[in-house]
């Protein structure tokens, strides 16, 4: 009896160690994401720019860690994209395309230095070594001999990049280049840690992609809460990935593709994702008549649409044990570009009480009550307005995130699968 309870303790005090190392596993983590779509003509890299070219672009991660891979993307490529080579270094600053001597390292892709994705496929490089504070710039360089007619990218990337000709993936910095600000083939980097970390995915429109945030100036409302998150001993362990497109919509395709059909690349399989935070819907409420009148029956229909639309994304997020966050639609009365009438208010109105009705969203991130005008609840607050009526300014960017409860981050959840 005595030698089995021994034996019972022993066994015990193995599975508590072994779970308590299994915490202390290294593991991987989304620090940064950038959503993907085809690239409008107007946004791509212009014709005199594709041949030899050396493109370097720089991401603001949110977590550190002691080794570093990356996502690149052909996801809208309609043929393979071949890539002579990747250099990654710390950036000297955002708005720089010089980098830290001796911080560069060259990226592999299953040992080689140059890599081929086919043709609608994402690819993830070798992990490589290197001491990345939380909040680094990362100047991440690429070198094509050829670039092609249909590139994917994310031109909303309020973040200059740098065009250069010859292979120069490594110089200090690119003498002469061209100045864009879109990103391209860049869809994420992942961060290794052994402390537990998780990520955030703010998935959204141009609200969340952070139209009249400042260029370079890593403003937007997703932004502004990792540098929250940072700041507290109990939300430290989390990164905040972006994934707004502008334009973006529930229901149909608009700039880049809906958002249920970019559902599981942009939330589903990123990387240590728990949490998910949806700011959509906006402009499938603006679109819906800005040309046409529609019908009491059709209104009703639209709102009935969209709550289903939610509905299907709470679903699919909670199978992969998400906590799912609705935040509610901002006013955006006196636009210039929807010219919203009384009913599209009501419209917006309708679904903001259906976020906010308990039994839907795991808990509600009320953006519109603070956002709103009090004299004017259907406009946006003056201050808070970057001039167009719909998008919000910094300072309006930083009062979303500082509204949103840091508690949202800490409560029980089920484990989601990650990448190990």
């Amino acid at each position: 009896m005595v030698n089995d309870l021994k034996r019972l303790m022993v066994s015990v005090l193995f599975v508590c160690f072994s779970g308590t190392g299994a915490l202390a596993q290294a593991h991987w983590v989304g620090s940064w994401a950038s959503s993907q779509q085809l690239v409008e003509p107007q946004n791509s890299i212009p014709a005199d720019d594709v041949h030899d070219l050396t493109l370097r672009q720089v991401a603001h991660v949110s977590l550190g860690g002691r080794r570093i891979r990356l996502m690149l993307s052909n996801r809208y490529g309609t043929s393979p994209l071949h890539v002579d080579a990747v250099d990654l270094a710390i950036a000297s600053s955002p708005a720089s395309d010089r980098i830290v001597p001796g911080s560069d390292k060259a990226m592999t892709f299953s040992g080689s230095p140059q890599v081929t994705i086919p043709a609608g496929a994402d690819y993830v490089s070798d992990a490589v070594a290197i001491s990345l504070p939380a909040f680094s710039d990362l100047a991440i360089t690429m070198h094509f001999q050829e670039v092609p007619a249909a590139q994917t990218g994310h031109p909303g990337s309020r973040a200059t990049s740098y065009l250069a000709h010859g292979v120069e993936v490594s110089a200090p910095e690119l003498t002469g280049a061209k100045k864009i600000d879109h990103w391209y083939f860049l869809g994420g980097v992942e961060v290794e840690t052994t402390t537990p970390s998780s990520a955030v995915v703010a998935l959204g429109d141009s609200i969340t992609d952070g139209h009249g945030a400042t260029t370079n100036g890593n403003d937007r409302w997703p932004d502004v809460l990792a540098r929250r998150f940072e700041q507290s001993a109990t939300t430290r362990h989390l990164a905040v990935l972006n994934h707004g497109i502008g334009g973006n919509r529930l229901l149909l395709d608009g700039t880049g593709p809906n958002a249920l059909a970019r559902f599981n690349h942009d939330v589903i399989s990123q990387t240590g994702a728990r949490y998910l935070i949806v700011l959509e819907g906006i402009n499938d409420l603006g679109t819906f008549a800005r040309t046409e009148e529609k019908t009491e029956a059709e209104h009703n229909a639209l709102v009935a649409q969209l709550q289903a639309a939610y509905e299907q994304m709470i679903t699919r997020a909670h199978a992969h044990g998400f906590r799912v966050f609705g935040a509610t639609i901002l006013p955006f009365a006196g636009s210039g570009y929807y010219h919203p009438n009384a009913r599209t208010e009501k419209d917006r109105e309708l679904v903001n009480e259906w976020i906010r009705a308990k039994g839907h969203f795991d808990a509600v991130i009320d953006l519109d009550q603070v956002t709103r005008d009090p004299e004017n609840p259907e406009r946006l607050l003056p201050q808070y307005d970057s001039g167009d009526h719909l998008h919000p300014s910094p300072a309006g960017y930083a009062a979303m995130a500082n509204a949103i409860p840091l508690t949202l981050f800490s409560a029980p959840q089920a484990q989601h699968k990650s990448a190990h």
